[in-house]
């Protein structure tokens, strides 16, 4: 597998990940803190976590698909992008377990 499925995933989880997070944030401004300014920044994060969940969604299967990870393991990494802050942990274990089995994706070079 090329490192490169793996850092596009990487990317979108913590895209996903911090917009996530400013959501819930913006949501608590909305509804409990009953901010004025909360209701169009919670809409623009609401659209754009929408949209870049389903980009996340793309390149975590993409990449299950390529590791060939059984069903539930890849419904574990999809679903951590809707959980506030869990795709920030989720990311870091699929990182660590999946180093070692990437390669860079240039060809090797033969030493004389």
């Amino acid at each position: 597998m090329k490192k490169s499925v793996l850092t596009r995933y990487r990317v979108m989880a913590y895209v996903t990940g911090v917009l996530l997070v400013l959501l819930t944030l913006g949501v608590i401004a909305k509804y409990l803190l009953d901010m004025d300014g909360a209701v169009d920044f919670t809409r623009i994060v609401a659209i754009a976590h929408g949209w870049l969940y389903v980009v996340y969604l793309i390149f975590a299967f993409d990449l299950g698909s390529k590791a060939k990870w059984p069903v539930g393991k890849q419904l574990w990494v999809l679903l951590a992008g809707t959980i506030p802050t869990a795709a920030f942990f989720v990311e870091r274990k699929i990182s660590r377990e999946l180093e070692s089995k990437v390669t860079d994706g240039s060809p090797a070079v033969a030493k004389a």
